[in-house]
């Protein structure tokens, strides 16, 4: 006996996927950068990626790009709000808001920034795992599937100067980037630039879970790498921009479901 007919597939434009949305103010464009940029700051500090005071991202702003968009000095990530952040220019200076900004971190944002005109935001914690990577002088192997979207697309800042405080360390430092997406700072930790927070965010997120990766694999013994052409073909499929903000959409619908006051 034959059973019930099954029913019909539904075309996939009826099916809801979503993509990084458009604006036309700059106005409406500022407000989604800043509500993005506070939630990936609780995120960060959810996970522990903040260590007294260090730790920044950055989101350039829609209208005026020589300005940034930054959490205030000395507020716990997990506290942040929209209403909280705090505009600066090129120099350092609080152009809107309440709070100072942390000036030594600040100087290297703002000279990437003015390095990458594509970049919109940049993100850089002292996180643990990535700090370990960093104390080895080392680069993200091609181990696995997420390491490779890093591949022959991170770079190491192969020196160590203290505090970055000056103009020029910043220019050093957005040099050693280049046109990559990620920067391993030796003896100090990651840092990584995306075309929106959600993706700087979403690749700090998985170099941090990478370097971890390696760090753990090595311990128990001789990774195995991925070969050349696969790695680079899995970074062609990985590690774009838009891949990073699909990625990420998970962890914004998290927290901005169970901490709504983040966008007060």
């Amino acid at each position: 006996m034959q059973g019930p007919t099954p029913p019909l597939p539904l075309p996939t434009d009826q099916l809801q996927f979503a993509m990084p949305p458009m604006y036309d103010s700059p106005d409406d464009e500022r407000r989604h950068r800043k509500e993005r940029l506070a939630g990936a700051l609780r995120i960060f500090g959810r996970l522990g990626f903040e260590d007294g005071v260090s730790g920044h991202i950055t989101a350039r702003d829609p209208e005026y790009s020589d300005c940034f968009w930054v959490n205030p000095f000395g507020m716990p990530f997990k506290h942040v709000t929209v209403s909280d952040l705090v505009m600066a220019n090129q120099d350092g200076q609080v152009v809107e808001g309440r709070y100072h900004v942390n000036q030594a971190a600040f100087t290297v944002h703002a000279q990437v920034h003015a390095a990458r005109p594509d970049v919109v935001a940049v993100a850089h914690c002292h996180s643990v795992h990535g700090r370990a990577l960093s104390a080895l002088g080392d680069l993200l192997d091609p181990i696995s599937q997420e390491s490779c979207a890093f591949y022959e697309d991170h770079a190491l800042y192969d020196t160590y100067s203290g505090v970055a405080v000056d103009t020029e360390e910043g220019r050093r430092i957005a040099g050693a980037l280049g046109t990559h997406k990620a920067l391993v700072l030796r003896n100090h930790g990651l840092l990584t630039v995306g075309d929106s927070v959600d993706a700087a965010a979403w690749w700090f997120l998985s170099m941090e879970r990478s370097s971890q990766v390696q760090l753990t694999a090595q311990a128990a013994g001789r990774p195995v790498l991925i070969d050349h052409k696969q790695a680079v073909a899995t970074r062609e499929q990985l590690g774009g921009d838009l891949v990073a903000w699909i990625n990420y959409q998970p962890l914004w619908q998290d927290i901005s479901r169970s901490e709504p006051d983040l966008l007060s």
